[in-house]
């Protein structure tokens, strides 16, 4: 199965359905992203990309909320915190600090830009 996001005028994604195999294979049998957002538009209107569980395109598995981008040819996740900073080579955001590797368990205050301590 397929999956393709439909993408907001804002470029945040709306929703991420199932699209069939067979609508993505072209006449010589090679599947065509074209296809399944063409099959997508037909049905429901709007504009759609191909996502991958397995990231294997545009680097992460879409979900409501998060935004396309165009230029790196990404699905990014919504930014959890003011401070965070956007890794460009796996569009993922993380914090400015590395958190602790101790063992104990963190959790991030932006208040602080750091990593506390749960206890």
């Amino acid at each position: 199965m397929a999956h393709f996001a439909e993408i907001g005028t804002d470029n945040v994604i709306l929703r991420v359905i199932v699209v069939a195999n067979q609508v993505l294979v072209d006449g010589d049998g090679n599947e065509q992203e074209s296809l399944g957002q063409a099959f997508c538009r037909d049905l429901l209107g709007g504009t759609w990309k191909q996502t991958s569980y397995n990231a294997t395109i545009r680097k992460n598995f879409a979900s409501a909320g998060y935004t396309y981008d165009s230029s790196k040819d990404a699905f990014i996740p919504p930014k959890p915190y003011a401070s965070w900073l956007l890794d460009d080579s796996t569009c993922l955001w993380s914090a400015p600090s590395e958190m602790p590797t101790d063992g104990k368990k963190y959790s991030w205050e932006e208040d602080s830009k750091s990593w506390v301590e749960i206890k």
